[in-house]
């Protein structure tokens, strides 16, 4: 079970208590009219409390970019795919949890996941499928991603404690330089959107292996999937190719 420093403490203060009454009695045998008074029982401080901090790289898989018209009223825009990438994410993040017994625990958490590069190159064909008028955006994306997670502990072999968890929250991300290049029978055309956050319900599986270097100290090496749900960027405003 992981313990605070200050539970550590108190253990410590205890035994030098308890090695020191010796010493005591004997002094008392000199003095019967004053005997030893007991010693208090141990007190624990920091029950089952515990904090833990994370780093790692999450390899991001975007699942699909949707590009939308958004003018008033909206035209008409069709489209094919030729690349939609976002690069992964270093990510530092802190928590605070509770152990209830020596199988389950839980926690909140909270990580900033580092700025990544996304590019998203789609060829127009609106008006024919083999049109040759093409838009490259490019941006970047960051993430803060908060969660409450509960984690079952399966035992403990050679001092290694697999365990298996999940976890529910949100992740806020954070769009910024945005721009729309065109090429083809686009080549000239340039746009540029606005920076936008948006907030999405988020949700996490772990799986892992702790091993308890000193009773206040536990190590992890886990793997996590977590969904970020979605994330928007503001309305590319663009020019028009002959400008």
């Amino acid at each position: 079970m992981r313990r605070s420093k200050l539970s550590a403490l108190a253990r410590s203060i205890t035994l030098l208590a308890s090695v020191g009454a010796p010493c005591l009695a004997q002094a008392a045998d000199l003095l019967p009219t004053l005997p030893p008074e007991p010693l208090p029982p141990p007190v624990e401080i920091g029950g089952g409390w515990y904090l833990r901090g994370d780093v790692g790289v999450g390899a991001l898989d975007l699942r699909r970019t949707v590009a939308q018209d958004v003018s008033h009223p909206p035209a008409a825009y069709k489209y094919a795919t030729l690349q939609d990438y976002v690069g992964d994410q270093a990510f530092v993040g802190a928590g605070v949890g509770y152990q209830f017994n020596p199988w389950l625990r839980f926690d909140v958490t909270g990580e900033y996941r580092t700025q990544t590069d996304w590019t998203f190159t789609a060829r127009d064909t609106t008006f024919k499928p083999d049109g040759t008028g093409y838009n490259r955006t490019t941006g970047k994306f960051a993430s803060i991603v908060g969660l409450a997670n509960g984690y079952v502990d399966l035992g403990t072999w050679y001092g290694v404690t697999p365990f298996v968890g999940g976890g529910v929250g949100v992740a806020h991300h954070m769009f910024g330089n945005v721009t729309d290049q065109g090429y083809g029978d686009y080549q000239g055309g340039f746009g540029k959107a606005p920076d936008k956050d948006k907030t999405s319900f988020a949700w996490a599986a772990h799986a892992g292996l702790g091993y308890s270097v000193t009773p206040n100290l536990k190590l992890e090496v886990a793997y996590r999937y977590l969904n970020m749900g979605s994330a928007q960027t503001g309305a590319v405003a663009c020019l028009p190719a002959d400008l």
